[in-house]
């Protein structure tokens, strides 16, 4: 008989479980509360013609998201079309702008011609960081439930201990390579896809910036939650149901022990196994019972370190911008601006640090012809801070219209707006998102692998977790890891 499995949301980690195990032979139902896929990886549509990614707004690491179709039995590409963005993004700093691409040898030449001399650390970073990444990635596979999960990885743990430069900050890891403050920013700024400054950052995470340059970065046609849209059909064929404007009012358990789910029709549903999909701290305190997580309490999650958060605004636009696909706008004082935000105090509103989105000069699915849609996003402390964002929306708004004038050269964009929507901390908390933390749990050295919340939930048994807020951690590419290794440990308890 097969085995029956319920999945609370149908995000990026919930469809890559219903892909896997369905094909895997187990029923599958996946209860989401929209009426549609998607997850935090959705899409907005303003005045029915723009369209937007709310969430991320590219694709890294692109051979994780093509193994976990494979695992499904399935090719990505015969369900997306993906396009490599190069340069990856503009880097804007007060008196120069750095293109970042992934060929090496146009790299190696921006460095040379714009930072003399250095470019021969950066063939020093490229080949330490790929030793780093070798040895970090089979770690950030695995599973670490228990003692014996450790034990069984012991070997590559012990491997990968040379290259954790614990103690370090990416900034610091920087450091040893570039002597120019901004390179060094070129390669320790991806420390906000995790929430976090690179001064407060761990070391080992340099690597992020290696795999944007050894890999490329993707954008997929339509937007990039075309690629949830792509695992539903997936797990449908394989015999997984989707269900849609179903929200789950909490997990069932017994014993200690999920025993299946409680609609918010309040219909419950029997299950052998319950994957969460969720945002972490939202699941503790809205999906179970306060006794079956008392481990992952109020009190106790108050304790514990979240990423910072953003403001965003999305703005459809009569005109198409000559900017790329990405431009990031550093704060003349970047690392005080950064040392605010996690300090959970309000960042100056003349200093502060953005990045722009510009897709349709790459897609032009995106918008009417002759028309754009331009997504700003700048990061904000979480809701620690306690500010009033009732108050501020409206002010935030109008300061970073006045900045896209003065600093990207936007003069004329208040003309061109044709609709627009903006989304604050507190807006994301609506949205399920605990603490209006975008990127979750911080990814500090005590709050991973073992000491991150366990993909085998360690307070209820019979329940799996996939999203950020578990291992390996924030970001698409360890969010379908950690559905695989889900998938997996299902399949050893079966």
């Amino acid at each position: 008989m097969k085995k029956k499995i319920a999945i609370i949301g149908a995000g990026p980690g919930g469809l890559t479980a219903a892909m896997i195990l369905s094909k895997r032979g187990y029923e599958v139902d996946v209860y989401e509360k929209e009426g549609h896929v998607w997850g935090r990886n959705s899409r907005l549509t303003l005045s029915d013609r723009y369209h937007f990614d709310v969430g991320p707004t590219f694709l890294l690491m692109k051979d994780i998201l093509d193994e976990v179709f494979e695992f499904a039995w399935a090719k990505s590409s015969d369900y997306l079309d993906f396009e490599k963005i190069d340069p990856m993004y503009e880097l804007h700093f007060n008196d120069k702008v750095v293109p970042m691409t992934s060929d090496y040898a146009a790299m190696r030449e921006t460095i040379a011609r714009m930072f003399p001399g250095e470019e021969k650390w950066f063939d020093t970073y490229i080949s330490y960081e790929e030793k780093r990444l070798q040895r970090m990635y089979p770690c950030l596979k695995a599973d670490y439930g228990n003692a014996g999960s450790i034990l069984k990885n012991s070997w590559n743990l012990l491997r990968v201990l040379p290259y954790l430069s614990l103690g370090k900050s990416i900034y610091d890891v920087l450091g040893s390579y570039f002597k120019s403050e901004e390179l060094k920013l070129c390669f320790t700024f991806q420390a906000k896809y995790l929430g976090m400054s690179p001064w407060n950052c761990p070391g080992f995470f340099s690597m992020l910036a290696y795999a944007e340059h050894k890999y490329g970065i993707y954008h997929t046609t339509g937007w990039l939650s075309q690629i949830s849209e792509a695992m539903k059909k997936v797990a449908e064929k394989n015999g997984a149901k989707i269900h849609l404007n179903s929200p789950v009012k909490k997990v069932m358990t017994k014993n200690k022990k999920a025993t299946g789910i409680e609609l918010m029709s309040g219909e419950i549903k029997s299950y052998d196994s319950v994957v969460v999909n969720a945002d972490f701290g939202h699941a503790m305190t809205h999906l179970f019972e306060e006794k079956d997580v008392a481990k992952y309490s109020t009190e106790k999650l108050n304790k514990k370190g979240f990423s910072c958060s953003t403001y965003m605004i999305y703005l459809a636009l009569d005109k198409v911008y000559d900017l790329p696909f990405h431009s990031i706008y550093f704060a003349k004082n970047y690392r005080e601006n950064l040392q605010v935000i996690h300090d959970h105090k309000e960042i100056q509103k003349d200093d502060f640090s953005f990045y722009i989105r510009n897709a349709s000069v790459v897609d032009k699915t995106l918008a009417p012809e002759g028309h754009s849609g331009i997504y700003v996003l700048v990061p904000m402390s979480n809701l620690r801070s306690n500010d009033n964002w009732e108050i501020k929306k409206e002010e935030w708004y109008k300061n970073i219209i006045e900045t896209l004038k003065n600093r990207a050269g936007l003069q004329d964009i208040e003309s061109h707006i044709v609709d627009s929507v903006a989304i604050t901390p507190a807006d994301w908390e609506k949205r399920g998102v605990y603490l209006g933390a975008t990127f979750n749990l911080a990814h500090t050295i005590d709050q991973m692998l073992y000491f991150r919340p366990h993909n085998q939930f360690e307070c209820v048994g019979n329940c799996y977790l996939v999203w950020g807020g578990t291992h390996p951690g924030s970001g698409l590419p360890t969010i379908y890891e950690s559905a695989r290794i889900v998938s997996d440990l299902i399949d050893t308890n079966k």
